[in-house]
């Protein structure tokens, strides 16, 4: 899978899986058939109601088609039906979540993606481009990510038991509960699988703060002796 390595503000190197052409063609091409459905249904419903006057039916039907895309994204944190059938995202290329403006530039810019040759345009820049953008996302510095699956584990099946022997380097870990321990494994994993680094990074500076702990440790280093502080404090 074609991942883009991004640069944080906070000087750390995350890489993100792409989305394929394929995979945005597709969620283009359902989020059409949502579009057209709710056209014919609602235009089923005028005619049947008796609505008449033509800019009626053009401020009804047409605002809805015009502003589909960008409307959905704002709402649904960059994704519209199509995008979140298909599992996939608008982000910005720094990894934090697009903006309002951000969406409204993608919108914008679409008119000449889409508008433009067929679309021949945005499938071109998407697929030679290695950064899976199109105008629009290199206007609004954006890309479209492809959603990573995290498996649902326990900390038994991932972190080894502790020796009978062991001393725990930070007490504080007896205060965590089962649930602090499931958000350490996925910030873990996420960094492991998909080279995102922020989870973990977050989780590390919560839980120093909320366990008062000063430490120089790594951050991936720290998370796995808290963990298996933990189950050595309660284990016995």
């Amino acid at each position: 899978m074609q991942t883009i390595q991004v640069r944080t503000t906070q000087n750390v190197f995350i890489h993100y899986p792409l989305a394929s052409v394929g995979d945005r063609i597709l969620a283009y091409l359902f989020d059409r058939v949502v579009i057209v459905a709710f056209m014919i249904a609602v235009g089923t419903l005028l005619y049947n109601l008796g609505v008449q006057g033509e800019w009626v039916w053009i401020l009804i039907l047409g605002f809805p088609y015009l502003f589909y895309s960008v409307f959905f994204e704002i709402f649904m944190n960059g994704q519209t039906p199509g995008k979140y059938l298909l599992k996939i995202r608008v982000i910005r290329l720094n990894g934090t979540p697009a903006s309002i403006g951000d969406f409204v530039l993608r919108w914008i810019f679409a008119l000449i993606d889409f508008g433009i040759l067929g679309g021949a345009i945005a499938l071109i820049l998407v697929a030679a481009g290695g950064k899976g953008q199109r105008l629009g996302d290199i206007v609004a510095g954006t890309t479209v990510i492809k959603l990573v699956e995290q498996k649902e584990i326990t900390a038994n099946q991932v972190f080894v038991t502790p020796e009978t022997e062991y001393q725990p380097v930070f007490v504080q870990a007896i205060q965590l509960s089962e649930r602090d321990i499931e958000l350490i494994q996925r910030a873990l994993e996420v960094n492991r699988d998909v080279g995102n680094a922020t989870p973990m990074l977050a989780v590390t500076e919560k839980l120093k703060t909320q366990l008062g702990i000063q430490t120089d440790l790594p951050p991936v280093k720290f998370l796995y002796t808290l963990v298996k502080d933990f189950n050595h404090l309660t284990s016995r």
